[in-house]
């Protein structure tokens, strides 16, 4: 097959102790996961879950031990910081139940998904996709994989983000509203889930603005630490 130009290169993620990387289908983000930050968005209840998307190549991949830089984006005088759980896929399957769905789980990694908030309220408000507050260049930095194996009780782990050294979100993974295998059975009934898919599986509370020169810092215990640099 002869291409038109050069195809753009493979998305590939790190995984810690292993030598090969993850080549990346699909980023699914999951909206107002958790409900305390369900009720400062103006929310409330466990409501369904609903799921937005961002391209592969919006992920910042920041390696084990080193600092990622995010340029400060275009069109937003308001960019939020959401630290998140991130689920790697690595089975594929289609209306897989909650019961089996931990068998399509390769590991898991510290991401964030930073949101232009000014643009997604805007087009909130004028009922339009908010693809442009959310799937934009540069949005979704992300930590190396840990095998699944290897981060034990995850499911109660606790989750953090400071920003310049100043805790800001601070929560546990087991106050997911729909919790990982839920997340799972509801995006594999509208989607057939792929190896290489990422879930982003909701953000605490605490979502705020950052700034150029910001340095936030992400964690969720057993993982490997995200660090990023707004440029």
């Amino acid at each position: 097959m002869t291409l038109l130009f050069p195809a753009s290169p493979t998305v590939a993620v790190p995984i810690l102790g292993v030598a090969a990387k993850m080549p990346i289908h699909r980023i699914y983000c999951v909206g107002r996961n958790y409900e305390d930050h369900a009720k400062e968005m103006g929310f409330t209840g466990r409501e369904p879950p609903f799921f937005f998307m961002k391209p592969a190549d919006a992920l910042v991949v920041v390696p084990e031990g080193t600092t990622g830089n995010m340029p400060y984006p275009s069109l937003t005088a308001n960019l939020h910081h959401e630290i998140e759980l991130v689920v790697a896929i690595g089975k594929a399957g289609k209306n897989i139940k909650a019961a089996d769905a931990m068998d399509h789980v390769y590991g898991y990694a510290v991401g964030l998904d930073m949101t232009r908030r000014d643009l997604q309220n805007d087009m909130k408000k004028q009922g339009r996709p908010w693809c442009i507050g959310k799937a934009f260049d540069f949005s979704a930095p992300m930590g190396p994989i840990t095998p699944k194996a290897q981060a034990v009780h995850i499911e109660h782990a606790g989750i953090q983000l400071t920003v310049n050294g100043d805790v800001r979100q601070k929560s546990n993974i087991e106050k997911l509203i729909w919790n990982i295998s839920e997340t799972i059975e509801h995006l594999s009934a509208a989607w057939q889930l792929e190896p290489g898919d990422l879930i982003f599986t909701g953000t605490p509370e605490g979502v705020n603005a950052v700034k150029p020169g910001d340095v936030m810092e992400g964690s969720v215990a057993g993982l490997a630490t995200l660090k990023v640099h707004v440029r």
